[in-house]
């Protein structure tokens, strides 16, 4: 019976979905940036620009690394996972051509991060916004 029951628990919550977090591209709500494309964004948050539509210095903000966030935001940005990511960076780090986004420690930090730099931009949870930040880039449903 306890088998039973066992492999039903498991056949049950095996097959439902996993919660995903559900990442928005965020900047300071005092901010003249406007809404932005998916492919600025990549183009930010992989150094390719560092300068945004504005003039201003791209400063993007990544969540700390072990965060799932990071990587369902990157998966979802560029389908890449985390580790690609890393190497993606490694590769540019080393051949000097430019720099990864500035690492938060903690998710509190990104906020205090975006609300003190100019240009800065970084993606958190949507139920995170709040007053103080401005949504320029949602992803597809």
């Amino acid at each position: 019976m306890k088998t039973l029951l066992l492999s039903l628990f498991v056949a049950f919550f095996g097959l439902a979905s996993p919660v995903r977090a559900e990442p928005v591209v965020v900047v300071n709500a005092a901010s003249s940036i406007g809404p932005l494309s998916q492919d600025e964004i990549i183009n930010i948050f992989l150094g390719r620009y560092r300068r945004l539509p504005t003039g201003d210095a791209a400063q993007p903000i990544d969540q700390p690394e072990s965060s799932a966030l990071r990587a369902e935001f990157y998966r979802k940005l560029v389908n890449k996972d985390v580790n690609e990511i890393n190497a993606y960076w490694s590769r540019l780090i080393f051949s000097g051509r430019t720099s990864p986004p500035l690492q938060a420690a903690s998710v509190a930090e990104v906020t205090v991060q975006l609300l003190a730099r100019p240009g800065a931009i970084a993606y958190v949870e949507r139920a995170q916004v709040d007053k103080r930040l401005r949504i320029i880039m949602e992803f597809p449903r």
